[in-house]
């Protein structure tokens, strides 16, 4: 029985953050295997860090690249009903319960620059599609329920009124390339204004009425929503079908951008255009059952 508490408190100690001692052999083998045999539970992300997102009825411009006649437009706007409650995480994943994936053998290490954060209270960052992805599989795998990125529009649903828009549509819309270039420059400058990059507790940047943290914040959330490009004729008629490109991801934050699937470094050259997001993080959408 004793046994039994230590491994229980051992499993706890790793999810909320004492990777760093089962990895500094500061916790004894033997405990720690008897602990890998615990039966799985949502401990590693806890039920309460979902809230739930009521139906309702969004619009918002869409992600896409538009081309009339080979020149950009402004995009369409969309409108998404939602008839079934969302399960959406509140916080981001945090570093604790990522390091206990990766001591689990079902995440990949973070880059040097990551790989001691192991804080329960703060967002894992420098992560990759790949990587947000094979957590949520991994988190499936261990509790039994089944997790998932969401797509821009379940994101945009459950950001609610803390959602912003960050677009110019003159920009699209002008023919004249001086015209342009000042549109963008307009729009990207006030991006450039010096911000603390370090992860900041949750709820640092606020929290929306739904009770989703820092939506507006210095992490952005990987999507599933793919990069995708439309091409209008002279009349808004789709001249040729649609391209898809699932390499390349939306990310969700104060402003949405595209990042190559791969990439953990938003700063390194992953951004297709405009000021790139300050980190890359991690939300999940909770499946119901039934």
């Amino acid at each position: 029985m004793q046994l039994r508490a230590i491994a229980i408190m051992i499993r706890r100690l790793v999810i909320a953050g004492g990777v760093a001692a089962l990895s500094a052999g500061m916790i004894p083998a033997s405990l720690a295997a008897a602990s890998a045999d615990a039966p799985p539970s949502d401990s590693a992300t806890p039920r309460d860090a979902f809230v739930e997102i009521a139906p309702g009825h969004i619009e918002y411009y869409s992600t896409a690249d538009v081309l009339k006649q080979g020149k950009p437009i402004a995009p369409p706007r969309l409108s998404v009903q939602f008839d079934e409650p969302l399960h959406f995480m509140k916080r981001h994943v945090s570093q604790a319960e990522y390091a206990a994936c990766v001591q689990d053998g079902g995440c990949r290490q973070l880059d040097k620059a990551q790989r001691a954060d192991v804080a329960a209270d703060l967002p894992v960052v420098g992560v990759s599609w790949q990587d947000a992805t094979d957590y949520a599989a991994w988190l499936s795998k261990r509790t039994g329920h089944q997790y998932r990125l969401p797509t821009y529009d379940e994101w945009v649903h459950a950001a609610g009124e803390a959602f912003t828009e960050d677009l110019r549509l003159d920009i699209c819309d002008s023919d004249t390339p001086s015209d342009r270039w000042l549109a963008e420059y307009a729009l990207e400058a006030p991006r450039k204004i010096a911000t603390d990059p370090s992860p900041k507790p949750f709820g640092t940047y606020g929290t929306n009425a739904a009770g989703v943290h820092d939506i507006n914040g210095n992490v952005w959330d990987w999507t599933d929503t793919c990069y995708s490009r439309v091409f209008l004729g002279p009349d808004g008629e789709a001249s040729l079908p649609p391209f898809e490109n699932c390499g390349v991801r939306v990310v969700a934050g104060s402003h949405h951008s595209m990042i190559t699937d791969f990439m953990r470094d938003p700063k390194a050259g992953a951004c297709s255009v405009g000021i790139p997001p300050a980190n890359l993080g991690i939300r999940l959408v909770r499946v119901s059952k039934g």
